[in-house]
């Protein structure tokens, strides 16, 4: 399930490793996409293309599987601007931590918890997976698309 993978990258490396290390990586590949019009550069991103060219760059594509069960999966936000995260903690809830949140409050997303933590679940959301969506917010920069995400910056440096 992918929400265990998404948790088990919270608790090995924290979510602000992940989004620097997932920044980088897009970073790279753009790079090397410069001649590419915005419309060709988010088709490059579809899921089969990016699981042939570039296998390390999601840790699912080794696995054979996808983040969501979508036919036309784009890999270019992997992400969604709409969620915010702090891996000191955004607030509590009762005894628990929360972590993660979406802005929205997409009715396809959920939450997982512990006994002490709280985190978004958003894989039944496929929004930022979607052409029309990250055509929505496109930027070659994916930090910039993403700028709003770390809710904590200030702590965490």
């Amino acid at each position: 399930m992918v929400l265990d993978h998404n948790i088990g990258v919270a608790k090995m490396a924290g979510y602000a490793q992940w989004f620097e290390d997932f920044a980088d990586k897009h970073r790279v590949i753009i790079e090397g996409l410069e001649e590419l019009s915005d419309d060709e550069l988010v088709a490059y991103f579809e899921y089969d293309n990016m699981c042939k060219r570039h296998p390390d760059f999601c840790p699912l594509y080794a696995e054979g599987r996808k983040c969501h069960n979508i036919e036309d999966l784009n890999c270019y936000l992997c992400a969604c601007p709409l969620f915010r995260f702090c891996d000191t903690g955004i607030d509590r809830i009762g005894e628990k931590m929360r972590y993660s949140l979406c802005v929205v409050g997409s009715r396809w997303s959920t939450t997982a918890e512990t006994e002490t933590a709280i985190h978004q679940d958003c894989s039944e959301c496929s929004l930022p997976h979607r052409r029309s969506f990250i055509k929505k917010y496109f930027d070659r920069n994916w930090q910039k698309i993403m700028c709003e995400v770390p809710m904590c910056k200030e702590k965490e440096e």
